[in-house]
């Protein structure tokens, strides 16, 4: 017994400092998460345009609606060095999909092409039933700091005269069903250089064909 008790309590220490470990790296992960979660909503002076535009990939079959040409303009945020995003969206199976990315800022405007679904060795496998998601971007400072950040909602529609903003303020009818086209109805905040169908109050439609389809808008 009195041989076996340098092993207990060898034993007994290693667990003490296992588990020390163990809440210690707890405690860095919820500080992390409360860091994040209270990055500031950007300011109505320092908004940009946002812009989400259904399009499809030159010399890819089959890939109408399933890309997004993803634009942020007019970018006026003192010290941003970098721009983080991140759209998720939902599917018809009940999944969530996220595309993350970083990029550089080296003016007041992006512009990036994301997929809605993934690619492997040049062949690719789209996301079905995508119509509702969300974009989030965080600006951070040369030092990796978050300086603030801004998110919008964005409702993807086709083959339908009633065109929709997911928070139900903003309404687009079309005098007629655009066959074949993909529209995205969604909150710019300031309102984008590129062409889109109609913008007003900070919403905006944005058609696959980049040209205008006449309707009558509504907002409340």
């Amino acid at each position: 017994m009195k041989k076996a008790l340098p092993i207990i309590a060898g034993i007994l220490v290693l667990i003490v400092v296992v588990v020390g470990f163990v809440i210690k790296g707890k405690g860095k992960t919820s500080d992390t998460s409360e860091d994040i979660s209270n990055v500031p909503t950007l300011s109505e002076s320092e908004w940009p345009a946002i812009s989400l535009i259904p399009t499809d990939k030159p010399g890819v079959s089959g890939s109408d609606g399933h890309w997004l040409n993803f634009k942020v303009e007019k970018i006026n945020i003192k010290g941003a060095a970098s721009m983080d995003y991140l759209l998720v969206y939902s599917t018809s199976d009940g999944g969530q999909q996220g595309v993350p990315g970083r990029v550089e800022l080296t003016g007041d405007s992006i512009e990036k092409s994301l997929l809605l679904g993934s690619e492997s060795s040049g062949k690719y496998r789209y996301d079905a039933g995508v119509e509702q998601g969300t974009m989030t971007i965080t600006f951070r400072d040369k030092n990796g700091k978050m300086l603030g950040k801004l998110t919008t909602d964005f409702h993807l529609q086709s083959g339908v005269t009633e065109l929709t903003s997911v928070d139900g303020v903003f309404k687009y009818t079309l005098d007629k069903v655009a066959k074949g086209i993909y529209f995205i109805t969604m909150k710019t905040y300031k309102e984008p250089s590129i062409t889109s169908v109609i913008w007003q109050n900070g919403y905006g439609v944005f058609a696959s064909d980049g040209k205008p389809h006449s309707g009558k808008i509504a907002a409340e």
